[in-house]
């Protein structure tokens, strides 16, 4: 059975960690557990981190320690080999391999770097360490610098090394090709390489090929003067700002990088002028140069200015700085989630991941662990595109959370606010934001406005609602949203990160209204726990639900649940198991699950039953051993409002898992509500469930 893959190149600089981050998000979605491990690590100083193994453990939260994440460093790579003693790094490298693959699913190997001293010796190392594994390759080459024909060379004598050594390669892929080359490099490899091997081109993608104003300030050992809190800003072009200022503008160009001495004032304000113009692109920072600041008065000036670029400072001049970021070499850091979603994005839409998934994995794990379930709430998402309408645009967190579905690339956006409001929020956050793919829609000046109004007034005129009414309602932003959705305008909405839970759902139940199967609204959270993912219902929305309301909610909840990938067993949650217990609480418990059993008799349900009979199998057969959900319920249902907030809670705090929700359920149309003290993860979370609730109205 094959359990992991060796990422391998033959070169530097081939962009391999967009093709690490891009299977580690992949597999995450389609194993349990997977780990990570890199071999050999360029040198690293005491008590420092390698970066590669620090971004993905980072960003993916594998339970992997970094002592645990490789075997050995360059230099000592080096000195083993001059030695004679290559075996004994095989023994290590192999003996650390097999700890993770004991403890993990499926195991993702990156090769080396080809950096500094010891390249010659690296393509042979890795052919050496896959053969020695035991597992198959994936090879990544880079069309930089390259002719077709040189390119095509590479990558088959690439292959040829691993072939000859009998290590099995399942895929090749070209990185930074020419957009205009993909089909043409594609063919080129297809025609040159045997049948079975996959083969992919990934364009040259900037964003990911420029260097970060932190990389920059790393780079140059500057000093920050301004700006700290942007300097994960991405560069597009540099300039050095050496004529006038009124030719200069003319230079620049998005996301410029501007080179100028510190005594150049007019340079520097004028950059940060032309950043907050909306006649002029945005600037990622200023490097000031030569050793000079700029006078105190100027210092000052910036100082008090209500957006600030990263403003840095270097002691050499400007000609050698200029040379020097431009040999910058760009890195992908654990802190810099543009990138890493950029590159994920990127290897999600160039790579054929269905094909590569089926040559990689030849095992189904069981059950649905959290990563799976989170990565396939994003995939499906995407697959069937979704308008969600967020209306609370004044909010940071809206603003934050927006930023990153849209570089997920999985959602259509609007947002109610005031646009001037909202580009000066992005840029004080030092966000990147496309305002080419949000609308962002203020009600009163919205053509769909005086409809609104008069919709709204048709259908609540008989509850007394007055034309004039109806205009003041159109212009909060939770009716004016809820009516996007009901008009069709958007597929679904959500709120709450700034209003409470009845501002957010009483327009909905006004004229959303319920499924005409449905007489109750109510909730469910995806309590992803460590190794699983459990439905809990309801922990939002009812009070103290009466049997046939508490029957709906689990019913209701079971559908979501096989709506969501995960099979339904029902736990109908009292304070004692089976027919023991007495009492007007677990007699309405016990009513529920009858009606249930009534209405829907292809479900497994077990009621009453105590959350640890219903979760822990050792208790669940001990205390109902002929039932076929007590250890194994999937989808918990509580028996009131009080009991199942505080409990996801209390789940939530002890355990770390992360709770998505609530979503909302029985309304016509997709309308869900964030807690006030929701985080941007929170949003997304809830946004791409709603995106997915509405793919199926």
């Amino acid at each position: 059975m094959n359990k992991a893959i060796y990422i391998a190149t033959s070169e530097q600089n081939s962009g391999k960690s967009i093709i690490t981050l891009g299977l580690m998000s992949m597999l995450i979605g389609k194993t349990a557990k997977v780990g990570y491990f890199r071999p050999i690590i360029e040198d690293i100083e005491e008590g420092g981190f390698d970066n590669h193994i620090e971004t993905v453990i980072g960003h993916f939260g594998l339970d992997i320690a970094f002592d645990d994440a490789f075997a050995i460093t360059k230099s000592k790579l080096i000195k083993k080999k001059n030695k004679g003693k290559i075996g004994e790094v095989l023994d290590l490298i192999i003996e650390k391999y097999k700890k993770l693959e004991e403890r993990f699913d499926f195991v993702l190997v990156e090769g080396t770097g080809f950096s500094g001293e010891g390249t010659v010796i690296e393509l042979d190392m890795n052919v050496l360490i896959a053969k020695n594994l035991g597992i198959p390759t994936i090879i990544v080459g880079s069309g930089v610098g390259k002719t077709l024909e040189e390119l095509l060379d590479s990558l088959y004598l690439a292959y040829d090394s691993f072939k000859v050594k009998d290590v099995e390669v399942l895929a090749v892929i070209a990185n930074k090709v020419q957009h205009e080359n993909i089909a043409l490099v594609t063919n080129g490899l297809r025609k040159s390489l045997p049948e079975g091997v996959l083969v992919n081109a990934i364009p040259l993608i900037h964003n990911l090929n420029n260097p970060t104003v932190q990389e920059i300030v790393k780079e140059l050992d500057a000093k920050v003067l301004f700006g700290a809190a942007h300097l994960n800003n991405q560069t597009g072009n540099f300039s050095v700002g050496a004529m006038q200022l009124c030719n200069y503008l003319l230079h620049l160009k998005e996301n410029s990088l501007v080179i100028t001495p510190g005594d150049r004032a007019d340079i520097i304000l004028g950059a940060l002028q032309a950043n907050e113009s909306l006649n002029y692109p945005t600037i990622s920072g200023i490097v000031l140069t030569g050793n000079i600041l700029p006078e105190p008065s100027i210092l000052k000036l910036i100082e008090g200015l209500s957006t600030i670029v990263p403003i840095i400072a270097v002691e050499e001049g400007t000609y050698f700085i200029t040379n020097k970021i431009g040999s910058i070499k760009s890195k992908i850091y654990a802190n810099n989630k543009q990138k890493i979603e950029i590159s994920i994005t990127t290897f999600e839409k160039y790579v054929d991941i269905d094909n590569l998934a089926e040559k990689l994995i030849t095992f189904e794990a069981e059950g649905m662990t959290p990563k799976m379930f989170q990565y396939n709430l994003v995939k499906r998402a995407r697959q069937h595109r979704k308008h969600i309408v967020l209306p609370e645009g004044n909010d940071d967190r809206i603003i934050m959370a927006a930023s990153r579905l849209l570089e997920m690339d999985v959602v259509d956006i609007s947002i109610i606010g005031n646009k001037k409001q909202i580009e000066s929020k992005v840029a004080e956050l030092g966000l990147f934001f496309d305002f080419s793919k949000v609308q962002i829609i203020t009600p009163i000046e919205s053509e769909h406005y005086d409809d609104y109004v008069n919709t709204y007034y048709e259908l609540r005129k008989a509850k007394n609602v007055t034309l004039g009414m109806a205009k003041d309602l159109m212009e909060d932003v939770s009716y004016f949203g809820t009516m996007m959705v009901y008009k069709g305008h958007a597929d679904g909405m959500v709120s709450g990160a700034a209003h409470t839970t009845q501002h957010t759902i009483l327009p909905a139940l006004q004229f959303i209204k319920t499924k005409p199967n449905s007489s109750v609204v109510s909730s469910v959270f995806f309590m992803c726990l460590e190794d699983r993912v459990s439905v809990f219902g309801d922990c939002a929305i009812n009070p103290n639900p009466t049997a046939e309301q508490l029957a709906e909610i689990a019913i209701s909840s079971a559908d979501s649940s096989l709506a969501f990938g995960i099979e339904p067993k029902i736990a109908m949650l009292s304070y004692s198991s089976g027919s023991s217990g007495k009492g007007d609480e677990v007699d309405k418990v016990r009513a529920a699950t009858e009606i249930v059993r009534k209405k829907r008799p292809d479900l497994k349900i077990e009621g009453p039953i105590q959350y640890d009979a219903a979760v822990d199998m050792a208790i669940g057969k001990s205390k109902m051993p002929n039932s076929e959900v007590a250890g194994q319920a999937s989808v918990l249902i509580f028996p009131d409002l009080n009991t199942g907030n505080n409990t996801y809670k209390a789940v939530q705090r002890e355990t770390g898992a992360l709770a998505i929700g609530p979503m909302l359920q029985g309304l016509n149309k997709p309308v869900n509500d964030l807690s006030r003290g929701c985080t941007v993860d929170d949003i997304i979370n809830t946004v791409v469930i709603t995106a997915i609730q509405a793919q199926g109205l």
